[in-house]
């Protein structure tokens, strides 16, 4: 029988007509062509229109502190600006300097802050500004942003002898009243400066110590040229601003009754407590703009690793804390905080991945206090090995903490300055902040923090601090567990 069935058909041979792909991408250019020159007369025939510009293009809500400070940015030279956190401070700043960039040609403006991490990031947040703006000739990078008038955006660290060589426009300082070294870095500010009339300085932070450049701009009469402007959360909560009630409602629980870090960071005001532990002015000066902390997956070149590990789990968190040691300089490289009722297990896993892949960790200090010495025993046959149970007592609470601010004192603790970007971020300045005393009739010392408020950071980088100091030499022998 004759098989029917069809051979399948062959695709028809399509002709390349070259001259039709010349038409096809010179029709395509010229499309894209037009929609830039639309797109720029858009934006020319919106020049000097901020409510237009923040909307259209950086897709903001323009609320009535951010047209405030659009005002004060146009009629002042100098700026210092405090607003509470989680209000668009840097994101409204942000947005006025690429307006102000965009409609002025060849301007150099600079971008500074407590960390070269930090600075980047708000570099990266303008650059989410530019997504909606003409491309032709805009060209943006990871610390620098070139405009097609010439005008450039660019990120500098926080160095006096990096920023003197340079000539700016426009310098933006965030988070000033954290930056240390304040007062060389403003003496080398000033010079980048000096020579353009039209010049312009921000300074933007939340409040912390008032030792500090930043209380001079927004309260001293020598710096009565500078304009300021203030709000609380009050001002910020909707329809005004981004604040909700149920995001005040969070922060309240996070801050728990510390109503100096309350009226800091939601009322903008300085606050500095008589009896904490650990002064504003001392952390301040421990920041390390260049310290980048490791992530959990890094594999770090060989170097000197010691662990702090205090363990909680319904009513505290577990925290680890990482210190790198060079020489007398003791570098705080990770900081990991655990959810609420994480099992110890998992704490233990997580040391044992770091120990195994930082292979030189030379010792673990860990609070047995509540779990008692079978965590050492546990992490010990997990074959974590340099473990030291601590108990804490009166006694052992008072070394530690006076070890960690002797050596805070001497400059040998350098902490990283990570930017707390979401409420739960980790904002380290403000836990090692935390930790209040009082002199005991033993003639000790207490120590406690408010109620609602956790102290496992500040507890687990005095571990960690003090693992670095009782540690034994390497070669000379390692602690293989047992508890203190």
């Amino acid at each position: 029988m004759r098989n029917l069935r069809k051979s399948p058909r062959k695709p028809e041979a399509r002709t390349v007509r070259p001259n039709r792909l010349f038409y096809e991408r010179n029709q395509l250019l010229n499309d894209i062509a037009t929609a830039e020159a639309s797109a720029k007369l858009k934006v020319k025939s919106e020049t000097g229109d901020t409510t237009k510009f923040l909307i259209d293009y950086c897709k903001l809500k323009p609320y009535k502190h951010t047209l405030e400070i659009a005002k004060l940015y146009q009629e002042h030279q100098f700026m210092a600006l405090r607003l509470p956190k989680q209000t668009g401070k840097s994101t409204t700043i942000g947005a006025l300097i690429l307006q102000d960039a965009w409609e002025h040609p060849e301007l150099y403006i600079g971008f500074i802050g407590p960390s070269w991490r930090q600075t980047k990031l708000n570099v990266r947040r303008v650059a989410g500004f530019c997504r909606n703006l003409p491309q032709q000739r805009l060209h943006v990078q990871k610390t620098r942003i070139t405009l097609p008038n010439g005008s450039i955006i660019e990120a500098f660290p926080n160095n006096a002898d990096t920023i003197r060589g340079n000539t700016l426009d426009r310098l933006w300082w965030d988070e000033n009243n954290f930056t240390p070294n304040d007062e060389d870095l403003y003496d080398a500010i000033l010079f980048t400066i000096s020579t353009k009339k039209n010049a312009k300085f921000i300074a933007t932070s939340t409040p912390f110590n008032t030792d500090s450049l930043f209380w001079k701009m927004c309260n001293h009469e020598n710096f009565s040229d500078f304009g300021r402007y203030h709000i609380s959360w009050e001002q910020a909560l909707e329809p005004n601003g981004p604040l909700s009630e149920s995001i005040i409602e969070k922060i309240k629980r996070q801050f728990g009754n510390d109503s100096s870090r309350w009226r800091r960071e939601m009322e903008a005001e300085w606050c500095e407590n008589e009896d904490v532990w650990l002064p504003q002015s001392l952390i301040v000066s421990c920041i390390e703009s260049g310290l980048i902390p490791f992530d959990f997956q890094h594999h770090p070149s060989r170097s000197e690793f010691y662990i702090g590990v205090d363990f909680g789990k319904e009513r505290d968190y577990s925290v680890v804390i990482v210190i790198e040691k060079k020489g007398q300089l003791l570098q705080v490289v990770h900081v990991h905080r655990f959810p609420l009722h994480t099992e110890y297990a998992s704490v233990i896993g997580y040391v044992k991945s770091l120990h195994d892949r930082w292979n030189t960790v030379r010792s673990i200090y860990a609070d047995v206090t509540d779990v008692g010495n079978y965590i050492v025993e546990d992490m010990f046959r997990s074959g974590i090995h340099g473990v030291k149970g601590v108990t804490f007592t009166v006694q052992s609470k008072e070394e530690m903490a006076n070890i960690l601010r002797e050596k805070m004192h001497m400059g040998e603790v350098k902490i990283p300055d990570i930017p707390a970007r979401k409420i739960g971020d980790i904002d380290l300045t403000a836990e090692l902040n935390v930790e209040r005393y009082q002199l005991l009739k033993t003639g000790h010392l207490g120590f406690s923090h408010p109620d609602g408020t956790h102290d496992d950071v500040f507890w687990s980088t005095a571990l960690a601090v003090l693992a670095s100091v009782k540690a034994p030499i390497p070669g000379l022998g390692a602690i293989m567990g047992g508890s203190e």
